[in-house]
């Protein structure tokens, strides 16, 4: 057996949670496979995972129990096993399997057309093929009817999923629809299959035909229709030919026609074509004329004849009757003519007679016979235009034909449309027209028309055809066909339809309304526009759930809308009820069955057909354990149900709800029932404890099923096996244990304990116990704690006495736990214990138990709070780390102290670094870190490329800690990355070069560098300069890691003016010149001007001053030109003139602008483009100079380039321009007179593309993952883009070791070359980023290795200078994931308990050092988040100290040696509620005599749910020797106020407010005094009081003002069924001196006294002296009733009764007259609970003592006022058979306490009675009878009490009141009291 086999303990591996098989459709989401498996030892637990038998090694996490697929796709669908194993052990590895199926949505492969047009008979095949995982079922749909339930034997579906339909019929017509579904999801696509089924139609009817006998005659008829039209001639009733019929010469042809060869004269008829199909039949007919053929039948013979004779030569012919003959006759092939001479004639029948014939006659005679027939007409120019007048016509119009020798008959006009076949629309037009009208026609369509005319000869020639002419659009004169409309929700329709006839659309269809509205029901229609003709469904929504309605649908065109269809109608599907059932009523019949009634939600709620109802219970506690029945519908009456098997005696919330078949509708409201009570189940966890020889202690716990209310326990023991020694004892129910005594020592007893409730006793749980003989020991006790040491106290306690074996030691923080500190074996006198290990500057408290053989004692009270001393820490950080950080650095880590360990004050807790060069240990130096959660320091000022060793510690306020184990780490080499100014103290770095800056003060707007090489040149020549300019210079070092710091303050220095100036920049006069120097000041100028006729040698010469720019040149000819020379002139001599013509005339005007202005392609460059204009016309001046103006685009400013181009130009280059940038220039010429206006603006010109100017900036490189790190940066400015950007390039190397020698370096012009070379690109490997990105992760990199880096920007010009380079190190990272699973759980009213799982292994990036647990308050995170760090890798914390019933966030992230995690997401937590806080204030209003209104405000800190507030009240001496505390309980927090009644004048009483959560919180006290205030206005006087038929008038005197002027009144009533003062009528003005009340207002029978109180701004007044007594009754002359006689007889017989009940309560009151022997102060305490916050009238009686033993007769009686109805809990019970005695409060409890006695005192009653038994509530109604209805108890001992509301349960105490003076007793156990302000007394 192996090691873990062995262990104790050890468990092979089990698999707790198998995988479950699961299916998830693909792309969605991840999917996670669980496998929970425990062993022993766990930690050595490994669970691996298989696919398919193939390892898994992605998306595991928690250790391997979760495997999650993200983003699944089919191939990882297989079988998944999970595989728990401990490795190297023996143990068989546990497995368990789960199959993952991933589904994909089907998709189709292959659709149908959306249209398919298809003729009946024929055959046709839908397509319809889809794929997916697994593979989708197909189903198909005809007008949304599956066509499976059609069970039509022509449809069948094809294998490949397609559906075939054969023999089409009309009736296949309609919408098909193919679904596609599987586990993933649902596709589907439709077409729509038009059968035409059309009845014969003429395509090309028969025409008449004219043939000569013997010729092949054709008659055509072409027909169309489906099926095809079957064919049949008839000649009269004879069939020629058809399908069946075949006669000689008679032939059906293909098309339809009848072909007859050959024709006989006897064939000349009537033929008629009869075309029939199944839908209908047609028939044309045609003429058949056949004519005789024209032929001679005697022809001429030779003749011999007499000279000087006639001669005959005969020509015989036969001919068709219709055409007339001419004969023509030749002699020789010549033709003789009749008419030429009257010897040679023609006869009529065609012989040729000849006379007197001669020789000259002789020849060869030829006969020719010619048919002079008929033509046929033809018409021309034929014409078509549409009509003005009439729509859907046509107007033709031709020219009358030549009748071909036979008068026109008729005409025939045929059209085209649409380019169809021609087909006669006109057959008969008469023959005089020539022009008809063509009706009937299509609008738009286009039509083609021709005219043919007919004779007797026949048809003749069709006309040339007319140009298409088209018909404008009408809408659609037919609605939508076939349609159907089917519910597919509960909320929509779906609706299809075919289109209208095609001869009806009028027009392009573009598409169709759709409108709906409820069935049968008047309003108007919603609309659905379909713009798409191609559309023949919709899917209409957004309806009433199961809600006929009605639907029409109408196509229209570009002319309009057509006609609507008729209406369908359909409903939508059933939905779920969305009202509940009503009247529910739910009532408990047993201790398991609750019965239900109710009926039906209103029909129009059910949504549907009624399936039937649910009855829901739940417990209260616990509202996800539903027990649902379902009960069938009972459409008569009201419904009834039951549910049974409930638990006993518990609280059921119950509901009903109604269902249909799509769903569950709403429950009802929820209705709170108990099941009744019953039998207890079996008490729990029966234990014996202190088993003493003659007594033992038995202790159990409640039974599981109280199934009511436990009322106590039976316990009953016996001696085992002996039933007659069975002792049984019933104890209350909240005794949960019981001391058996008198046992016999070593005895074996069997003990039942059985609970009880009001039903009976349950089962009784047994066991048997043996006596024993040993005493238990006693319970120690703590006398002090001495000998305090950091971490071991001593304790001091008496001697345990005899059988202690050794005593137990336990200890506590704040809000801990206790727990088992030390055990220790001592001697039975030890009197002191010291205990080792305690924790330093720990706060604890103890407490101690004996334990010997007969078992443990109690504990000991716990011992006062102590804290142990401090001291130094005990151990050294941990895990310390270094780490280069530059040449002069190193960066130290390390793992920081837990709190545990502190030893100390944390604010003192703080680490200190010692560090030095190896062997040099005693010139060591350090450095101090005062913070204790600090994990890392940077130690500077080091040597450059020196090792140093290194040593943490901790210290706190005592001292510190043990070192660190040393650590050695060395600086980074010196040399090229030391930036800074070069002469910087320290070190200067041999690889950096210099940068001279210099710029001419007061002309260079940036500087200009010079790069000097080397590190040891101290001087550089700057060549190149301008001449005598001051320049300001500036020297600062670089390397490739950047910049220095330039010196200061920089150098002005100016060149030397060591030659001749140049020419100035340029002049200009009109009668002056103006100068401007060159790039150096003369000393002055020299200006030279003659006239240009003059000699060249004749100038007139001026010198100016270095600082003059013009100059005025006077006394010149006009009109002449002169020649001005400007010099200028230096030390050295007069430098280069500049000449101009100038001429002197006053016609001049300003220049015209420049103009056709040009910037050519190829001389635009990247910073520079070439301008070229030609100049405008000088304005008879000079041009001096021309100015250039450039603008970017789009919103930049127009800004001058240079105005000083010479006026001799016409180009200028313009420099100094941004790349890729837009521009537009113009110019403008000056010349003396003034400036042109600006030229036109060039095109806008855009420069070239450059590189980037500037490299990305704010690179950062941060470890990511322990081999790669992640690069962030900034763009580049986008003025310094130069382009369009494409990307980023970074470039990385791995450094070589710290030894290794700095790369030689070459000298470069510009500082970012020299860089570049400093770090030789050859040894970088280069990434290529999208210009979109700014962050990216270099992978693959290798660990524990030091990595350097660049950034460029690029785009298609080249790269941007590099960044400054980055140095990170590889191989430590901060965690990359956060905490999982965190959760919060409240654990006391100030602390949370947090749990949490460690980051994923693979985003850990190395070992878990600690955890830190943010948290702060929901709603202030800013002000109120705290951390709490965790440096040991645990995974649970108390977060303490929190404020109560506080809604806190946590957030946890893990962190390591490289830094911190992620934060995990905020999770919520609450914490307990406590005791609130004090009430924010106490305040009180409107004071009077007796009156006053108490307010408080809500405590700040509430810490919890404010339940409600307890008001106490008191007076601070005694009134009339009676002290009097009065308590009042309200509950709720929306009400913070009540009103208190009766207190007396001038007396002060103590206030005390608490609020109350769980717990009462702290008092809040204020005193107050009632009565008027010093300064308050005086008693009004003369109060008087008026009473009429129906009002009450009330009038007064205003008494004296007082301090202030009185601001009004208020009146107060005092009714005698009441007897207390209260306001009556507020805010009277000041004005007032009467107030005038309805009798209404006030209570019949009841008399009323009155009185006035003035207010002012002090407060309110003394009132006034009551009014006279008032009744409220409106009384009738009792002489004017009938019933007077009889009142006054029952008067008399009231008397009588009265004066014999006086009495007998007088000789009642004698037996107390021993009670009122002594006069006494009486406290008491009252307790009333108002309920929802609402007001009670408290009233605190003070009466004047009477030391007589008899009441006191007050003058008139006074009843119990009526109660409050808000705030007051009543109760109807029978409290006992006499009223003897006050009665209390429901639920208040007064507790005793010695006091003197009181002297009792009567009532305000002046008369008593022993009333009967009667209701609690009827006591507080106005019944007179119960008035008097308190007694006295005799013989009551005087005492003094205090109430206490809500004190614990026990003996209910004698319920105690005071009325007036005197302290009452009830004699009746549980009697109460009235409520204060119901009686007259409390």
């Amino acid at each position: 057996m192996d090691r873990e086999a062995g262990m104790p303990g050890a468990m092979g591996p089990i698999i707790v949670i198998a995988p479950r098989n699961s299916s998830v459709v693909a792309g969605s989401g991840e999917v996670t496979l669980e496998c929970i498996a425990s062993a022993r030892p766990l930690e050595e637990l490994r669970v691996t995972w298989r696919r398919n038998g193939v390892p898994v090694t992605s998306g595991l996490h928690s250790f391997g129990r979760r495997l999650t697929v993200s983003t699944p796709t089919p191939s990882d669908t297989g079988l998944y096993v999970c595989e728990a194993a401990l490795p190297g052990s023996t143990w068989d590895p546990a497995r368990a399997q789960a199959f993952l199926t991933v589904t994909e949505p089907p998709y189709f492969t292959a659709e149908p057309e959306s249209r398919i047009l298809v003729e009946v008979e024929e055959t046709v095949d839908l397509a319809c093929e889809a794929t997916g995982v697994p593979p989708p079922a197909l189903r198909w749909y005809k007008d949304a009817v599956s066509v499976s339930a059609l069970q039509n034997p022509r449809y069948q579906e094809l294998p490949a999923g397609g559906l075939r339909i054969q023999r089409l019929r009309a009736e296949d017509s309609g919408i098909f629809q193919c679904f596609a579904s599987n586990e993933g999801g649902e596709a589907q696509t439709y077409t729509y299959l038009d059968v035409t089924n059309v009845a014969p139609a003429f395509t090309q009817p028969p025409g008449d035909t004219t043939v000569t006998d013997g010729m092949t005659a054709v008659l055509r008829c072409q027909v169309s229709g489906a099926p095809r039209p079957a064919i049949t001639w008839r000649r009269g009733n004879q069939i020629l030919a058809s399908g069946s019929v075949r006669i000689p010469r008679f032939m059906l042809l293909e098309s339809g026609g009848l072909q007859i060869t050959p024709v006989f004269i006897q064939d000349a008829d009537n033929y008629t074509c009869y075309a029939a199909n199944a839908e209908g039949s047609l028939s044309a007919s045609a003429t058949l004329t056949v004519w005789n053929r024209t032929s001679i039948v005697r022809p001429p013979e030779d003749s011999v004849v007499i000279k000087g004779t006639t001669a005959a030569l005969h020509c015989g012919a036969t001919h068709d009757p219709r055409v007339s003959l001419r004969y023509i006759w030749k002699k020789d092939s010549v033709a003789i003519a009749p008419s030429g001479s009257s010897r040679v004639v023609v006869g009529k029948d065609g012989s040729l007679l000849i006379s007197q014939t001669w020789p000259g006659d002789i020849g060869d005679y030829t006969c020719e016979v010619v048919s002079e027939g008929v033509l046929c007409p033809h018409p021309r120019n034929l014409l078509a235009s549409l009509s003005s007048s009439r729509s859907h016509t046509v107007t033709l119009s031709w020219v009358r034909p030549f009748d071909g020798n036979s008068p026109v008959l008729y005409y025939i006009v045929e059209l085209s449309e649409n380019n169809s076949p021609w087909k006669v629309h006109l057959s008969n037009v008469g023959p005089e027209m020539t022009s008809v009208a063509v009706r009937g026609l299509t609008p738009a369509r286009t039509y083609q028309f021709r005219v043919c005319a007919v004779n007797q000869v026949g048809r003749g020639q069709y006309s040339a055809e007319t140009s298409r002419l088209m018909l404008p659009e009408e809408p659609p004169s037919a609605p939508p066909k076939n349609i159907v409309a089917s519910g597919r929700t509960n909320q929509s329709i779906m609706v299809q339809w075919q289109p209208p006839p095609e001869t009806e659309h009028n027009g392009v269809l573009r598409g169709y309304i759709l409108r709906y509205r409820l069935a049968g029901l008047p309003g108007d229609h919603q609309q659905r526009d379909i713009t798409s003709p191609e559309v023949s469904h919709c899917l209409v929504t957004e309806l009433i759930v199961w809600t006929q309605y009605e639907i029409q649908v109408a196509a229209y065109n570009g002319a309009g809308l057509g006609v609507f269809s008729r209406a369908v109608t359909e409903y939508t599907l059933q939905g779920v009820p969305t009202a509940p059932p009503q009247n529910v009523q739910v009532e408990a019949v047993n201790s398991t069955t609750v019965r239900f009634l109710w009926s039906p939600p209103p029909q129009q709620f059910i949504n549907g057909i009624n399936q039937g109802y649910k009855l829901l219970a739940w417990p209260a506690d616990a509202p996800e354990a539903v027990t649902v029945v379902t009960i069938a519908p009972d459409f008569h009456g009201v419904h009834h149900g039951f549910i049974t098997n409930l638990k006993k005696f518990t609280a059921y919330f119950a509901s009903v709800l109604c269902f249909t078949t799509p769903g569950d509708g709403p429950p009802s409201t929820p209705q709170l029932v108990w099941t009744h009570e019953d039998r207890p189940g079996a008490v729990g966890h029966l234990s014996f404890t202190e088993i003493l020889d003659t007594s033992l202690k038995v202790s159990w716990q409640e039974p599981l099923e109280k199934n009511g209310i436990i009322t106590g326990y039976e316990v009953s023991w016996e001696v085992y096996g002996r039933n007659d020694s069975r002792l049984t004892l019933t104890l209350n129910s909240t005794t949960h244990e019981y001391k058996v005594k008198g046992l016999s020592s070593l005895t074996t007893y069997t003990i039942e304990v059985a609970a009880v409730t009001a039903v009976g006793a349950g089962p009784a749980t047994s066991s048997t116990i043996s006596s024993g003989v040993p005493p238990d020991p006693g319970e120690p006790s703590i006398a002090a704690c001495a000998g305090l040491s950091p971490a071991r106290p001593g304790l001091q306690h008496p001697s345990p006495g005899p059988g202690c074996a050794f005593p137990q030691v336990g200890a506590i923080g704040d809000e801990e736990d206790w727990v088992s500190l030390y055990e220790e074996e001592s001697e039975p006198d030890t009197q002191t214990l010291e205990i080792p290990n305690l924790t330093p500057y720990t706060q604890y408290r103890f407490r101690m138990r004996q334990v010997n053989v007969a078992g443990a004692s109690p504990f000991s009270p716990s011992s006062r709070v102590i804290q142990t001393l401090q001291a130094p820490p005990d151990v050294a950080p941990t895990s310390v780390a270094v780490r280069t950080a530059s040449e002069t650095s190193l960066r130290l880590r390390w793992v920081p102290l837990p709190d545990s360990q502190y030893n100390g004050n944390p604010e003192a807790v703080g680490y200190r670094i010692k560090y030095w060069r190896p062997g040099l240990q005693a010139s060591a130096l350090a450095q101090v870190i005062s913070d204790r959660l600090e994990r890392e320091f940077t130690v500077e000022g080091l040597e450059e490329w020196t090792e140093y060793e290194l040593q943490v510690q901790a210290f706190n306020a005592i001292g510190a800690g043990p070192w660190s184990e040393a650590v050695r780490g060395r600086t980074r080499e010196s040399g090229e990355w030391v930036p800074g100014p070069p002469w910087a103290s320290g070190t200067r770095s041999p690889a950096s070069r210099r940068l001279v800056l210099f710029r001419a003060k007061d002309l260079d707007p940036e500087p200009r560098s010079h790069v000097v090489r080397g590190n040891r040149t101290q001087s550089a020549l700057l060549a190149g300069l301008d001449k005598f300019v001051l320049y300001e210079l500036r020297v600062l070092a670089f390397t490739r890691i950047g910049n220095g710091v330039p010196s200061s303050p920089p150098i002005l220095e100016r060149t030397r003016d060591d030659g001749a100036p140049g020419p100035p920049l340029r002049k200009g006069s009109r009668d002056k010149g103006r100068l401007t120097s060159g790039p150096h000041r003369p000393p002055g100028y020299q200006i030279a001007y003659r006239l240009a006729s003059s000699s060249p040698n004749t100038f007139t010469t001026v010198e100016v001053g270095a600082t003059v720019r013009q100059f005025t040149a006077t006394e010149l000819a006009p009109e002449s030109a002169y020649i001005f020379r400007l010099s200028a002139k230096t030390r050295q001599g007069w430098g280069e003139p500049l000449e101009a013509t100038v001429i002197t005339t006053e016609k001049r005007e300003r220049p015209a602008p420049p103009r056709d202005l040009l910037v050519p392609q190829a001389d635009v460059t990247a910073r520079s483009l070439r301008l070229q204009w030609v100049p405008g016309s000088d304005g008879a001046s000079p041009i001096r100079y021309f100015t250039v103006q450039l603008r970017e685009l789009p919103g930049g400013q127009w800004q001058t380039y240079s105005s000083s181009v010479s006026h001799e130009a016409t180009a200028c280059a313009v420099e100094r321009l941004r790349p890729f940038t837009s521009y537009k220039l113009r110019l403008k010429a000056t010349n003396d007179i003034g400036d042109s206006d600006f030229s036109v603006e060039t095109e806008p010109v855009t420069t070239l593309q450059d590189v980037p100017g500037e490299p990305p900036g704010f690179v950062s490189v941060t470890p990511h993952t322990t081999s790669s790190v992640l690069v962030q940066w900034q763009p580049p400015r986008d003025e310094s883009l130069n382009g369009l950007l494409q990307g980023y390039r970074l470039y990385y190397r791995e450094l070589e070791d710290e030894g290794a020698a700095a790369t030689e370096s070459k000298t470069r012009e510009t500082p970012s070359a020299l860089r570049a070379e400093l770090a030789a690109q050859s040894s970088f490997k280069i990434v290529n980023s999208s210009s979109a990105l700014t962050t990216y992760e270099l992978t693959d990199l290798k660990k524990y290795r030091r990595y350097e880096v660049l950034v460029t920007a690029y785009n298609v010009i080249g790269e941007s200078p590099a960044s400054a380079p980055v140095e990170v190190f590889v191989g430590e990272a901060a965690p990359a994931a956060a905490p999982q699973r965190v959760q919060v759980h409240p654990l006391t009213a100030s602390q949370l308990e947090v749990t949490w799982e460690p980051p994923p292994p693979e985003s850990q990036n190395g070992h878990i050092q600690g955890y830190k647990i943010y948290y702060w308050e929901a709603d202030g995170r800013n002000e109120t988040e705290r951390m709490k760090v965790l440096f040991l890798p645990e995974t649970a914390v108390k977060l303490k100290n929190l404020s109560s019933h506080t809604s806190y966030l946590v957030s946890v992230s893990a962190f390591n040696a490289a830094g911190d995690g992620p934060r995990s997401g905020p999770r919520q937590g609450r914490t307990h509620q406590a005791a609130p806080g004090t009430p924010s204030f106490l305040a009180f209003s409107e004071i009077t005599s007796t009156t006053l209104n108490v307010s408080w405000g809500e405590p700040v800190a509430a810490n919890g749910i404010l339940q409600g507030y307890r008001v106490v009240y008191e007076p601070l001496a005694p009134v009339q020797g009676v002290s009097k505390v009065v308590t009042v309980d309200v509950k709720g927090n929306a009400r913070r106020w009540l009103r208190l009644r009766d207190l007396t004048k001038g007396a002060t009483y103590l206030f005390r407010v608490q609020a109350r959560t769980i717990a009462y919180g702290p008092e809040l006290q204020a005193n107050v005094t009632a009565g008027p205030a010093e300064g308050s206005p005086g008693p009004p006087r003369d109060v008087s009081v008026t009473k009429s038929a129906s009002e009450l008038t009330l009038r007064w005197t205003e008494g004296s003002a007082g301090r202030t002027p009185t601001t009004g009144f208020v009146i107060e009533a005092r009714p005698s069924d009441e007897g207390l003062w209260d306001t009556f009528v507020k805010d009277v003005p000041r004005s007032a001196t009467s107030c005038t009340v309805s009798l209404e207002t006030l209570r019949r029978g009841v008399t009323y006294e009155f009185r006035v109180v003035a207010v002012n701004q002090v407060g309110y007044g003394e009132p006034s002296s009551p009014s006279a007594a008032v009744s409220a009754q409106v009384e009738a002359p009792f002489y004017e009733e009938w019933w007077f006689l009889l009142v006054m007889a029952l008067s008399s017989l009231i008397v009588v009764l009265l004066v014999v009940f006086a009495l007998v309560l007088h000789g009642q009151n004698r037996k107390y007259k021993s009670c009122g022997a002594g006069k006494s102060i009486s406290n008491v305490e009252e307790s009333v609970t108002l309920d929802n916050g609402g007001f009670a009238a408290l009233e605190l009686n003070s009466r004047h003592l009477n030391v007589k033993n008899t009441f006191s007769k007050k003058s008139g009686t006074r009843s119990p006022p009526r109660p409050s109805p808000g705030g007051l809990r009543y109760s109807d019970e029978d409290l006992c058979n006499k009223y003897n005695g006050a009665v209390l409060t429901e639920g208040m409890n007064l507790q005793e306490k010695s006091g003197a006695a009181s002297e009792s005192e009567g009532s305000d009653s002046e008369t008593e009675d022993t009333p009967t038994q009667h209701s609690f509530v009827n006591h507080y109604m106005s019944d007179p009878t119960y008035y008097n209805s308190w007694k006295r108890r005799a013989g009551a001992a005087p005492h003094r009490y205090e109430a206490v509301a809500g004190a614990e349960a026990g003996p209910p105490p004698h319920a105690v009141v005071t009325t007036q003076s005197a302290v009452f007793a009830p004699a009746a156990r549980g009697a109460r009291t009235p409520l204060t302000g119901f009686s007259s007394f409390v």
